[in-house]
């Protein structure tokens, strides 16, 4: 079966699973494991933060960031295909009260002139804005990145507004490797960070929040509040490690196949793509004629798993255990059921 549903479906290789066996540990409650601990400074460097604090999953690490940027009653200005408004389970009205505000951007991406008369508070019958939180890499906005000037406007109106942002960079290795950024730029531009290590670097679990670190000391509060405080998780921490080290630069060529993906998809009569759309390794794609759920079926029965996206589109997305291999069966699959 050739997995294209997300890239969090990898799973360990063997040097990864060797790294996890040999990794020194401590209770990480008691901030005494030196695995995570180095981890937590690696990353934060890495990016240019004071700190970083590791988490179970990149949505916790997204409400840490919410709940520690706003008070209860205030609002969150978000695009509106954003993983945190989409998939996270209403957590940031159920854990911090606060209001999620979505906005059409264009390919899952906000631009600071969109924010312009949006911001509210000056009456009290309005929740105040505290938060813009911005997504990168987009998931629903099929793959694409903002380019630094267009973080860097975000940023610069949200200074002059008195708000916050926040980055949801779950697939930000992906976006670093498409825009040749400079990690260290981001942390110029948001007040606080989460990266995932179990999408595409393929690590089995994990995620950090990144920011300054009386925010990461407030966020290391509420994550044992909310029952994410863990023991002895160098494991984990060792695991994500391996993965930026070692699969960090295999990310060019999920790219690539992807793209080369799109291009078969783009000359199927029965589907259709924009490939302006597609920077990183997420296909977006519409089927003509039939259902998306019948796709999903005609592919299965070749061994190809995709996502719905829709009534008629679908989701493809390339990890580092989809070979060349895997894309020439892909490629010939497509050209044989949609063509």
């Amino acid at each position: 079966m050739i997995d294209l549903r997300s890239d969090t479906v990898t799973k360990p290789t063997p040097e990864m699973r060797q790294v996890m066996a040999e990794a020194e540990v401590g209770d990480d409650v008691f901030g005494e494991d030196p695995t995570v601990n180095g981890l937590e400074k690696k990353i934060a460097d890495m990016f240019g933060f004071e700190a970083g604090l590791f988490t179970p999953s990149g949505t916790m690490a997204n409400q840490l960031a919410v709940n520690i940027l706003t008070d209860q009653g205030d609002e969150v200005i978000i695009e509106e295909t954003g993983h945190i408004f989409n998939y996270e389970s209403t957590a940031a009205s159920h854990l911090s009260s606060v209001l999620l505000r979505p906005l059409q951007g264009t390919k899952g991406k906000l631009s600071a002139d969109q924010l312009k008369d949006v911001i509210r508070g000056q009456n009290e019958w309005e929740p105040r804005t505290k938060v813009v939180a911005l997504e990168n890499s987009t998931n629903k906005g099929g793959g694409c990145c903002y380019t630094e000037q267009e973080l860097a406007a975000i940023s610069s109106f949200a200074t002059q507004n008195d708000l916050s942002v926040h980055l949801d960079g779950a697939r930000i290795w992906n976006a670093i490797t498409a825009t040749q950024t400079e990690p260290t730029f981001y942390s110029r531009v948001a007040d606080t960070m989460s990266v995932c290590f179990s999408k595409g670097l393929g690590a089995p679990v994990g995620s950090m929040i990144l920011s300054s670190q009386e925010n990461i000391t407030e966020a290391r509060r509420m994550r044992k509040m909310w029952g994410g405080g863990m023991r002895q998780i160098g494991l984990l921490a060792a695991a994500a490690d391996y993965a930026v080290e070692n699969h960090l630069p295999k990310l060019k060529d999920d790219h690539r196949r992807a793209r080369e993906l799109a291009e078969v998809i783009s000359e199927c009569s029965e589907l259709s793509i924009d490939l302006d759309s597609v920077e990183t390794n997420i296909l977006i794609f519409d089927v003509k004629n039939i259902s998306a759920k019948q796709a999903i079926e005609k592919l299965d029965e070749h061994g190809i798993r995709v996502v719905p996206f829709g009534p008629q589109t679908l989701r493809a997305t390339f990890h580092f255990q989809i070979t060349d291999k895997d894309l020439s069966k892909v490629k010939s699959v497509f050209e044989q059921l949609f063509d």
